[in-house]
């Protein structure tokens, strides 16, 4: 019989080499290429950490077919995001055409107070979100337009956006609708509701410090000089585009069908294509002088047909406002898609190769008390939405490898589930190659670099997860069997 070559047990500098080198590239590419980073110089630096790991794992014995297999099948779990991405681009671009996101625009200038905008975007995206389960879906549809409002009113881009991400991750992540929320308890080994009840303690206090602190931003800001502005692109928006309440019908049935729980690909696909529709219904005058005075049906097809694949570019006497006015399309989306891409196959890599394993086995050795196990499990979840840049994967993988663990120490497996929500669900859109991070970039038009430190919820939920672990509050333990029976009973430890 021939001899099965098992592959070697990577060491501490294995594991570390992948990553020094990503770090390193990565920091240039910054250094470089500033916000152009994303758009070529951080896919190439992914892609040669991606050959680090492979070379440490050739080197260990493994073969390149199997290395080649698992960064297949590690891009192949990112093709259902790939194509909400390439969809979502195209219905940018028919809602801009059909006037959906300036209507939206409009009716935010004349509502929203721009003193208190920051706060009233972050509950209103958290709103929608819970409503309909989906950051993303509500990022590119009402946070597209409260981006709009936001440069209407002069406020500050990065933080607008900080403010859409916060209320759409809140949202998202207590929403029994949405797919990580269902995710978690999945993996952990508890129920939907007694999860999302758990994690209740930890999310509203840091959604109530996140409005507190984007209301003392809004409140800081010097708007006195705004209202030429907003009534200037009032006034622009109401001359090119026919603004009404009808313009918000596309809007309202993507709503609906995110309700009625309708798969994302299919429900934006067809708002996209409802806009389209809405955009030869109702902004005839526009298309025709789009088409340079043609107003054939055949002409407004192909209008209509170019926006979706490359989007729609609108000219204003305001360079400000035709910028916001012109964008969507699928090819927009085609960088952030060779981003996720890249960025896949070094974390498909680094887990076939036995990397990420090897850092967590070193964690356990030293998370003695359960503060320490719930922390490392939090930035395990990080660390994983870093390198394998999918918010699934940060909740699946930090879910299998600390769920024995958990058990093991009498903790309540909804500790865990809420835990991997804390630290890998709303941490996603932080990094500017991950899954979450390239699609927020390519549809709010910011780097996450630049909103990063405005995500204020996005960065106290884990702070106040860890503050909770260390100090015992709402930690559920697991008591020994009783004697009448053999259900675990649950009581909560402030130890």
């Amino acid at each position: 019989m021939s001899q099965v070559n098992t592959p070697k047990e990577p060491s501490i500098l294995d594991a570390l080499f992948p990553l020094i080198v990503l770090i390193i590239l990565l920091s240039a590419s910054v250094a470089l290429f500033s916000d152009d980073s994303s758009y070529g110089p951080n896919q190439i630096a992914l892609l040669i950490a991606a050959g680090a790991a492979l070379i440490i794992g050739l080197k260990n014995g493994h073969k390149w077919v199997d290395l080649e297999k698992a960064i297949v099948n590690g891009i192949s779990l990112s093709l259902g995001a790939i194509l909400i991405l390439l969809v979502v681009g195209s219905l940018i671009g028919t809602w801009l055409l059909s006037g959906t996101v300036p209507t939206l625009i409009y009716f935010g200038l004349q509502v929203i107070s721009p003193s208190w905008f920051y706060p009233a975007a972050c509950i209103l995206c958290g709103i929608v979100a819970m409503s309909i389960g989906s950051s993303w879906t509500t990022a590119a549809t009402i946070g597209v337009a409260l981006m709009g409002v936001g440069e209407g009113m002069g406020l500050s881009a990065p933080i607008t956006a900080g403010a859409v991400i916060s209320g759409a991750y809140f949202g998202d992540k207590l929403s029994p609708l949405s797919e990580t929320t269902n995710l978690a308890p999945a993996v952990a080994g508890t129920d939907l509701f007694t999860h999302i009840h758990h994690m209740l303690w930890t999310t509203v206090p840091s959604f109530v410090i996140a409005i507190i602190l984007f209301t003392i931003l809004g409140l800081s800001e010097d708007v006195s000089g705004q209202s030429g502005k907003i009534a200037e692109y009032s006034a622009l928006l109401e001359q090119k585009f026919n603004i009404g309440i009808l313009m918000l019908v596309p809007l309202a049935v993507l709503l609906v069908m995110a309700v009625k729980k309708m798969p994302a690909f299919p429900a934006v696909f067809i708002g996209s294509l409802l806009g389209g529709v809405w955009a030869v219904m109702f902004q005839q005058e526009l298309m025709t002088s789009l088409n340079n005075g043609d107003s054939g049906f055949i002409a407004q097809l192909k209008l209509v047909w170019t926006t979706m694949h490359a989007g729609v570019n609108i000219e204003t006497s305001d360079a400000g406002l035709s910028k916001l006015l012109s964008g969507g399309g699928m090819s927009k989306m085609l960088n952030p898609t060779w981003l996720i891409m890249c960025a896949l196959t070094f974390g498909a890599v680094m887990e076939k190769v036995g990397l990420l394993r090897k850092f967590v086995d070193i964690i356990l050795k030293t998370a003695k008390s359960t503060g320490s196990l719930i922390t490392s499990t939090i930035l395990t979840c990080f660390g994983t939405n870093l390198i394998t840049a999918d918010q699934y994967m940060a909740i699946v993988m930090p879910g299998r490898m600390y769920k024995e663990e958990f058990e093991r120490r009498g903790l309540d497996p909804v500790n865990l589930s809420r835990t991997l929500e804390d630290g890998g669900t709303i941490t996603s859109p932080l990094i500017p190659w991950n899954t979450c991070g390239a699609y927020m970039h390519s549809v709010l038009m910011v780097n996450p670099l630049d909103y990063l430190f405005y995500c204020f919820f996005n960065l106290i939920n884990p702070t106040l997860a860890i503050i909770y672990a260390y100090l015992g509050i709402k930690i559920l333990r697991l008591t020994p069997p009783q004697p009448e029976g053999d259900v675990l009973k649950k009581n909560e430890s402030f130890a």
